[in-house]
């Protein structure tokens, strides 16, 4: 057979159109004729053409029957069938077409009129694939687009990120425990059903990429006062205050000159609010209880427990079980109390995770 050739079954049980029909076709199209639709639906099996021309009337099953069963699988349920039948009335045309026919032609038919029906329909199905492809080619460039874009966000927070651990040599190893930290809370309350309905509106890949920038606003505190190996007066305290709201403020600026601004709104809330406290003697703004985003809550967890296992120029690094007891007693007050219930169910893992990476 000529593989640049369309093929087309021809299914009758009547032997003179088998032959009339063949005759017809054959200089155009590669031809089957088969002379029933049991015969038709066994060769389906192993052969699926581009087109059936398909007899109503037929022992043992009709055409009505044949194709209602090649619309049940899903290799054939496709293929256009076009209906030739002696019937003229217009509800057995309308029968065989909401079967899934594409056509209906009578018999006795004019070989002309049938090729150029075929013909017609032949084009018809060749633009569908043709739209099919474009489609499948179009989702590819979305995904690949979509994926471009997830890789600068990545990296433009990845690089905002080490513009602080470059100015604190502590920070590399506190930017990637507290996201661990943050997935194994998430995780937690996702287990435990606590604020499910917040979170489960998160796109929790994009928040946790974005608690890289939480401490963005470092970058404008002085060095002395960054890198001071003692006890911080009040007034280099209130200087290192600032970070929260300039974190905010210079992340807002990227949101005003960018469309992809999604992730970076999770990243403004981290920046600005996880120094806030439950009982509202936090900063930078006093927000109190609730009135503190979960994403802030949960970072202040986490920033907390890190900062008091660590080592830093102005004090030696608590032990795990003495930063678990510190964030016990600061349930209700500093921290969220349901988030500190949750933290003490899996605080084992954030010793594993602090022991891991240094």
């Amino acid at each position: 057979m000529d593989t640049d050739r369309k093929t087309v079954f021809l299914v009758d049980d009547d032997v003179t159109n088998l032959t009339v029909g063949k005759n017809a076709l054959e200089p155009y199209y590669d031809v089957l004729t088969i002379n029933s639709g049991v015969r038709l639906l066994k060769i389906l099996e192993k052969n699926v053409p581009d087109l059936i021309l398909l007899d109503v009337n037929m022992p043992e099953m009709n055409g009505y029957e044949t194709i209602r069963l090649m619309k049940k699988k899903k290799e054939t349920a496709d293929v256009p069938v076009i209906f030739l039948t002696a019937k003229t009335d217009h509800k057995s045309e309308l029968e065989g077409l909401s079967l899934g026919a594409i056509d209906y032609i009578t018999k006795p038919f004019s070989p002309p009129l049938l090729l150029k029906r075929i013909e017609v329909h032949l084009l018809v199905e060749a633009q569908k694939q043709e739209l099919v492809d474009f489609n499948t080619k179009l989702l590819d460039m979305v995904e690949a687009k979509t994926k471009t874009v997830v890789e600068l966000q990545n990296a433009l927070l990845k690089t905002m990120a080490e513009l602080v651990e470059y100015r604190d040599d502590v920070t590399g190893g506190h930017i990637e425990r507290t996201q661990r930290y943050l997935r194994v809370m998430v995780s937690a309350l996702r287990e435990q059903h606590i604020y499910e309905n917040e979170i489960s509106s998160w796109d929790l890949e994009l928040m946790l990429q974005s608690a890289q920038l939480h401490d963005v606003g470092k970058i404008v505190i002085k060095d002395d006062i960054l890198l001071k190996p003692g006890k911080l007066s009040d007034l280099e305290f209130e200087q290192i205050k600032v970070h929260t709201t300039f974190g905010e403020k210079v992340i807002q600026k990227i949101i005003n000159s960018t469309r992809e601004q999604d992730f970076l709104e999770y990243a403004k809330i981290l920046a600005a609010t996880h120094h806030e406290k439950w009982d509202g003697s936090g900063y930078p703004n006093k927000l109190k209880g609730e009135e503190i985003p979960l994403m802030g809550r949960l970072m202040a967890i986490t920033d907390v427990y890190d900062a008091l296992v660590s080592e830093r120029q102005y004090k030696k690094a608590f032990s795990h079980e003495e930063a678990v007891e510190i964030i016990s007693d600061g349930k209700g007050a500093h921290f969220d109390p349901i988030l500190v219930d949750s933290f003490l169910s899996v605080s084992s893992q954030f010793k594993e995770i602090s022991a891991n990476i240094q």
